[in-house]
């Protein structure tokens, strides 16, 4: 058995030219797997695309309807930063279907890792900073509708905040939000999480190992989730264009290891999504998203 993947060559939409959401990266992250061996072609699953009803378990009937069908108003597209497109629509929808079929298959094989998710900037009626649907917030209510899990950890290590993630789940004590970001960087007004660690500008990567782990152990325990979600952007990187922390690639491969290690050795199974990363290098972009699949192929052979 190897680790299970979740990928759709739906993941990919088109963009107009120039547009700064490296949306190749995620074709090109499947094809880089395949060509390192980090896996096989019959270790990816399908992901569909979710009834529309569990996406409203998240989302209101209202902005459901008027993504779908393109009729948001412009302010609300500008602020999600992606121009509208039928194929961008199905792009997303199969998108969260991956992460709610990454999540069945953490549940079912201790550990399971998406191409794509993290889409956490999402809030209940509206999109924000490239994100339409939040991804981690509807599979966390499919899964608990399903009656599969009751309590969930969201950890959420991409280096902006998850706003949206925090929002949704702010009155709810069965989903814990913990939230690890550079303090000065978007969204400009963070919400509440659970659990908010904001980190300095310019942080490397020995300080924030140790700041993970005086955190992460102990919320395992304390917690004890039936899943941990896992959005593992690598934004938090020093050629990030976004990001504003010094993380190196070795840093990011620790991070993964780290993680994944003290979830799945504690016995908590774990779904990864890849949360955010921009550059214009696009291939040393691809490879940090990898490392979360080789972190957690070796992580999975050991278990």
């Amino acid at each position: 058995m190897d680790l299970p993947i979740v990928y759709h060559p739906d993941y990919v939409a088109p963009l107009p030219p120039g547009h700064r959401f490296p949306m190749p990266k995620f074709q090109m992250l499947y094809e880089l797997l395949l060509h390192d061996k980090v896996a096989q072609a019959e270790q990816f699953y399908l992901p569909q695309h979710p009834e529309q009803e569990l996406i409203e378990l998240v989302h209101t009937p209202e902005y459901v309807k008027a993504y779908r069908e393109g009729t948001l108003d412009p302010k609300a597209q500008r602020r999600i930063g992606l121009p509208w497109s039928s194929a961008l629509v199905n792009r997303t929808l199969v998108a969260v279907g991956g992460t709610i079929l990454t999540a069945s298959l953490a549940l079912q094989y201790g550990l399971a890792c998406n191409t794509a998710g993290g889409t956490h900037h999402a809030f209940p009626s509206y999109g924000s900073g490239f994100c339409i649907f939040n991804d981690l917030a509807i599979a966390s209510r499919v899964l608990q509708k399903q009656g599969l899990v009751e309590k969930i950890l969201i950890v959420d290590l991409d280096v902006h905040q998850g706003d949206g993630t925090a929002f949704i789940f702010q009155e709810d004590k069965s989903v814990f939000t913990f939230s690890m970001h550079c303090e000065i960087n978007f969204p400009g007004t963070k919400q509440k999480s659970d659990l908010d660690v904001p980190l300095q500008e310019g942080m490397e990567d020995d300080t924030y190992l140790q700041t993970l782990a005086r955190y992460l152990p102990d919320l395992l325990s304390e917690i004890k989730p039936d899943l941990v979600l896992y959005d593992a952007g690598v934004d938090p990187h020093i050629a990030d264009k976004l990001g504003k922390l010094a993380l190196t690639d070795t840093g990011i491969y620790r991070r993964e290891m780290q993680v994944l290690t003290t979830c799945v050795g504690a016995g908590y199974p774990v779904g990864c999504v890849i949360g955010g990363g921009y550059a214009d290098d696009m291939k040393s972009l691809v490879w940090r998203h990898s490392l979360i699949h080789r972190a957690a192929s070796e992580v999975f052979q050991r278990c």
